[in-house]
């Protein structure tokens, strides 16, 4: 990785945008290289710019998870950190599962802000550790809801597609089976998961993903200044 970390910062709140630049800029080792108003222009900075971190709200104009699925996918090499206000774990969750590399909450300081940057353009996962906190709080109530409703392999893949608004028929022909056995397998998952239709059954998977998801973040979350012995500069 380049010595400096250049940075694009997405936000429909120019004044915001612009005091997280000037922040940004105090330091050595980052450099602001372009601005965005909202997830189209996310998209195009990251295409023609590859920042190294890019800084995005969630609430902004456009589909701001599928900007950040497509960076995350087409543009590996450009790490998205959520910088946003919003608090609701399905933001937070839906962000994560599109591929950012971390979520912070607006007013956090500098220092820690610089820190969150630092942490996802190494390739760690950040997360505000208070934030963090409440989400694996919530994970465990989860796990306690569910623990014994584990599902087999297919019975997740065809839950999964169902999600998407896939009809049955059309999960089978994805799938290459048949679509009486898409119907079988839906029966297991509505009966383990004591849905009494799909829509439950699909809110119920959320929930295994959110326990997969934050599972899998509960190391990098815990990756803060204060657990390292250090302040940023």
């Amino acid at each position: 990785m380049n010595p400096v970390i250049r940075i694009g910062i997405v936000d429909d709140h120019p004044m915001l945008r612009e005091g997280v630049a000037n922040t940004l800029r105090k330091r050595a080792d980052l450099q602001v290289v372009e601005q965005g108003a909202n997830a189209q222009d996310a998209k195009d900075i990251a295409t023609r710019v590859r920042p190294d971190v890019m800084l995005m709200d969630v609430n902004m104009p456009g589909d701001v998870f599928a900007a950040v699925r497509f960076i995350s996918t087409e543009l590996s090499d450009v790490k998205v950190l959520m910088l946003t206000v919003s608090e609701s774990e399905d933001d937070a969750f839906f962000a994560l599962e599109a591929g950012a590399r971390g979520y912070v909450l607006k007013g956090v300081s500098g220092p820690d802000l610089v820190q969150a940057i630092r942490s996802v353009a190494n390739g760690e996962t950040y997360i505000t550790p208070d934030f963090a906190n409440k989400l694996l709080t919530n994970l465990k109530k989860h796990e306690a809801e569910t623990h014994k409703c584990d599902l087999t392999h297919r019975e997740e893949e065809v839950i999964r597609e169902v999600s998407k608004g896939l009809t049955n028929r059309e999960v089978a022909t994805k799938l290459l089976i048949s679509e009486k056995t898409v119907k079988h397998h839906m029966g297991c998952v509505m009966q383990k998961l004591n849905a009494r239709n799909r829509v439950e059954a699909v809110t119920a998977l959320r929930h295994y993903r959110e326990r997969e998801t934050f599972g899998r973040l509960h190391i990098g979350a815990a990756k803060t200044p204060m657990d390292a012995g250090t302040a940023p500069d």
